[in-house]
This record gives C-alpha cells, structure tokens and sequence, in this order.
C-alpha cells in the first residue's frame, strides 16, 4: 500500500480522504491556503504544506505548487477529491509523467468521459440510451435552429465540458433560441475555457438518477446501485438519498448493467458515476459521468456498507476490487443533506466566526466535516460546511432520523439550510416520494 498521500483538495472531502488513509496505514499530507490555516484537515493531516494565498488559481488550483508539495514531501500519491482539479485530465497526466500516483482514472478516460460529446459517442457504441441531439458540438445559431427543429422543443443547449448548470440553458420557444444560445456558449468560455455546446431533446420532470460504478486496473467494474438527485437549485444537488424512489430490481439492473458498459468502453477504473435522466415512464437515458467521488458517495456506502474511497485507494495501487457484483446488497435507506453557510430563504453567502457547534448523533447518524466550534467559514471557496447523512430500515424512518438529527444539530454565529432542510422533511410530496428535478420550483415549503 501507499505510504504517503496528499489530498490536492480542502473543506470535509479532505477530512474524508484523511480517515480513509489512516485505516489503511497511509500517512497523509495536507495543503492548504493562508485562509484554510485552521480548518481541521491542516490539524489532522501527518504534515502540511501551505500552497498559495486565498484565490482557488494560486492554491487549489495551482498545479505547480501541488507537485512541489508532493515532491517535497516524498508522497507517493495525490487524492484529488472533488471540484478543483479531480477532473482535470491534464493534472492527470501531469502526475502520471511525474511518477506520482493519481487516485482517479487515467486521464484517457478522464479526457473523454469529461467532454460531453466524446462521452455520447462513447456510451452510444455501448447501447448505452441517449436523449435525441447533436453528436457534434453546434457550429452556430443557424445550425442550433435547424436541429431545434428536427429535435422538436423544448431543447437544452449544454456545455460539451460543463456542468454545475453552467452554460446550460433551457429553450422552449424558437424565439428565444439565438439569445440562449449566445449566453450558453458565453458561460462555456467563461466557466470551462471551452464554448462548445450541444443541443439535446428537454426531459421534462425527470428524475436525476445516478449509478455509482467501483473499477481496477484488472478489468473488472461493478455497480453499487443507484442514488436520487433529483431534489436541486439552479442545478446543484441539496438532498440525496439511495435507494431511489423509482426505482425497481429491474430498473436499477437495467441501469446499473448499462453504467458498466459504459465505464468498461473506455477502460475506467477508480471510483465514478454515471447520471441518467429517468422520465415518468421509467425509461433512462444517459446524461455524462463524473470521473471522481461524489459529494453525495456516503448514501450509497450506508447501504452497501462498502468504503468507496478506502476501495478507490487501494484500485489506485494497483490491488483487485475485493468485491463481485454478487456481494452488493442493497440494505435500508439513506438520506444526504448538505449543510451550507448560507441564508436559508437567499441562499447568500453567510461566512463568519462559529461561535457555537454541535453535531447530532445517535443510531444511523452520520456527520462528514471540517469546521468546529470557534472556527470562521471563509468566503473564497465553496459554501458548504457539513453532509448530514442517515440510514435506516425504511424510507419512511429514514426521513424521521433526518428531521430529529435537524432539530438537534446546532451551528450559531452563521446562516445555514439547515431550517431549509427541515421544511423539506416535512413536506408531504417529499414525504410520499413525489419528486423530480424541479420539486424546489413548483412546491411551497412552509
């Protein structure tokens, strides 16, 4: 096994590489911004080196620093986390040429799954379903209404390297195409240096169902079942939870079978997801995949009871999966809320000193974070503080869990979602499993 890792990454996924490395014997080395000085992965870690001021492009970001750190700290491997650079295939390759291990897919498989094109063309050779659209990146507007058509409205126009609802916009009229055009492919070069798009057929009221796969350098991929994310805002996920409500043993094999041809067509290993769509008639079709861990991968580790990122370090060193497709079970529910310092009605920025801190315990009571009593949230980087997560026997009790572990966790000092997350528990079509992608649109939480 490794000796030492460094985690290029900060906030409660750093934590979470840090307590995996530490079951496996793993010394660990923690880098940080002059912001980050006292979040709890810079005391937990083995050793720590200070990469660069607060802006993400001169630490987080910067590639040279993190290879420095690495280098100087005789670490063997880098854990990227998720967000920054976890799914840049050039610091893939970049650590592949430096000898360092990258605990993450080879950038091959990283370069084409993480272009939306590439990925279609990929998944589609697989019999792999897809919706209706463009194979190539859309030259321009002409070329965007002449498919419009074909396709026939509402379309989506997405970033070919998106995501995030980045360079995403919705069409339902042709009027209203060129100006969603021009502003997606504004947003692509903004957001991903890349102004490509493409257009696809609008699944309206899907379900947003994503498959988590586990794979080796030996060949050998599985599937660990499905989660639902279909509760979001502005296309970022707020609660998840697995097993999915729409799904059935037949759905979750025809998709889970489906997420394995398509990881396997491009020679995946490491931990990763593949996301559908599912729409009211339980069909599914492919949307992209994420070639890294998941903010949400603990919903899917309380009912499997399997260490997704311990198993991604150890497919990293070259070891075989220790597990077939016959020994994943599927065992109660999980629920994720994610805790973020925000005003809970704006959901504006809220950073600032925590003056005081409790987390909720208890049976099948989960908390994945870095901050503490006494700690200050900065405003540079990503708003969310902690993952609440819950297992139970039922959905049904799962959802009671949550809402109690709500009402006990404590976070003063700052605004958080946790009052927001309350609501949700306790709305009715939450409660009986009528969701969808645009849930936070169409119901009134009070």
């Amino acid at each position: 096994m490794f000796h030492k890792v460094l985690i290029a990454n900060r906030g409660e996924i750093a934590m979470r590489v840090i307590r995996a490395c530490k079951e496996l014997g793993i010394k660990t080395v923690a880098v940080y911004s002059t912001a980050d000085r006292d979040s709890l992965h810079v005391k937990l870690a083995d050793e720590s080196v200070c990469i660069g001021p607060p802006p993400s492009l001169q630490s987080y970001l910067n590639i040279n620093a993190i290879i420095s750190a690495a280098e100087l700290t005789d670490a063997e491997a880098i854990h990227p986390g998720y967000g920054f650079l976890a799914e840049n295939a050039a610091f893939a390759e970049i650590c592949e040429n430096c000898g360092i291990n990258f605990i993450g897919p080879n950038s091959s498989s990283m370069r084409i799954m993480g272009d939306k094109i590439s990925a279609r063309q990929a998944v589609i050779k697989e019999g792999v379903p897809i919706l209706p659209g463009t194979k190539e990146a859309v030259k321009d507007v002409k070329e965007a209404v002449k498919i419009a058509k074909e396709i026939g409205l509402p379309v989506i126009i997405k970033a070919t390297a998106g995501g995030g609802g980045r360079g995403m916009k919705i069409v339902h009229s042709p009027a209203a195409l060129p100006n969603a055009f021009a502003t997606a492919r504004a947003e692509a070069q903004a957001g991903f240096g890349n102004p490509e798009v493409y257009i696809e057929k609008y699944c309206e009221q899907p379900r947003h169902v994503e498959i988590q796969i586990l794979g080796d350098k030996h060949g050998n991929v599985i599937h660990l079942g499905e989660r639902d994310c279909s509760i979001q805002r502005r296309h970022q996920r707020i609660i998840e939870e697995a097993p999915s409500t729409v799904s059935t043993p037949a759905l979750r094999q025809a998709m889970g079978e489906a997420a394995v041809r398509a990881a396997k067509a491009v020679g995946y290993y490491s931990a990763g997801t593949i996301e559908f769509l599912v729409d009211k008639n339980s069909n599914f079709f492919f949307m992209e995949m994420n070639t890294r861990i998941q903010v949400e991968h603990p919903v899917t580790e309380m009912v499997t009871g399997i260490d997704i990122v311990r198993e991604q370090i150890r497919v990293a060193y070259g070891n075989k999966l220790r597990y077939k497709q016959s020994d994943v079970k599927i065992n109660g529910h999980s629920i994720e809320c994610r805790i973020n310092a925000e005003d809970p009605v704006k959901f504006s920025p809220s950073p600032g000193k925590i003056t005081a801190y409790h987390t909720p315990g208890g049976l099948g009571v989960r908390v994945d974070s870095f901050v503490y009593d006494g700690y200050t949230v900065v405003p540079h980087y990503d708003s969310l503080i902690a993952k609440l997560i819950v297992h139970a026997e039922t959905r049904e009790d799962a959802i009671h869990r949550m809402a109690s572990a709500l009402d006990e966790y404590i976070v003063d000092g700052i605004k958080t979602t946790i009052p927001f997350h309350r609501k949700i528990m306790a709305n009715k079509d939450f409660i009986e499993g009528n969701i969808d992608t645009s849930f936070l649109e169409r119901v009134v939480l009070e």
